[in-house]
């Protein structure tokens, strides 16, 4: 019991805490819509599944051990971050007609992000980000206990997933309730160029960390 709590614990406050699925999620429930924002979540969660994987396997201690391999996986997703940043902070308003749009149109209809696209905005940004590795391998090595039975282990991983998935549907529930997304969208421009500088300035603070740590 105490394991489970601890477990528990832990995992609601490494989800609430912002960082780039935050900012990610909030990019595309604003710019694009609930859907958008819900299929980003369901990414996360997605993304938290193959950190859980690998640390199961025991690859995650080779990465947490392994300064290089962990200095690649932050450089590689800062870039990522970077990229995706400087698209929005440059992107141009998307047109919206007077009536505004439907929250809960289809994303590929409604806007212009495909459902796959959403999906890969949130696993690449949490599969690559190196604080749920650190937060997946701390927990499995620091908290499980390694008697405790496979089956336990896989429904906290499990478990993980569902805390980020719900936490970041809410997220995106909020940010995408229509009058709020309709103010932020009469200022599109603006809205993109926080949003964009915002995960670019992350991407950028996880590369300089990274040449830091070596």
């Amino acid at each position: 019991m105490i394991e489970l709590i601890a477990v528990a614990t832990i995992t609601m406050l490494a989800v609430i805490s912002p960082g780039a699925d935050f900012a990610m999620v909030t990019r595309n429930s604003i710019l694009y819509g609930r859907s958008a924002g819900l299929l980003s979540s369901l990414g996360i969660a997605a993304g938290v599944q193959l950190h859980v994987f690998y640390t199961m396997v025991g690859v995650g201690l080779l990465i947490r051990n392994t300064p290089e391999i962990f200095t690649a996986i932050k450089l590689i997703g800062a870039l990522y971050l970077i990229y995706v940043g400087y698209k929005t902070f440059f992107s141009k308003p998307a047109a919206s007609d007077s009536t505004g749009s439907d929250a809960s149109l289809p994303v590929a209809a409604a806007n212009n992000i495909s459902t796959a696209g959403a999906f890969k905005n949130g696993f690449f940004t949490n599969a690559l980000n190196p604080k749920t590795t650190l937060f997946v391998v701390s927990v499995y090595t620091q908290v499980v206990n390694p008697s405790t039975p496979t089956h336990i282990q896989l429904l906290y991983g499990l478990f993980m997933s569902f805390a980020h998935w719900s936490w970041f549907s809410l997220v995106s529930v909020f940010l995408s309730e229509e009058r709020l997304r309709q103010k932020l969208l009469q200022r599109q421009v603006l809205v993109n160029q926080v949003i964009g500088f915002v995960l670019a300035a992350l991407g950028i603070w996880l590369s300089l960390s990274s040449a830091i740590s070596r």
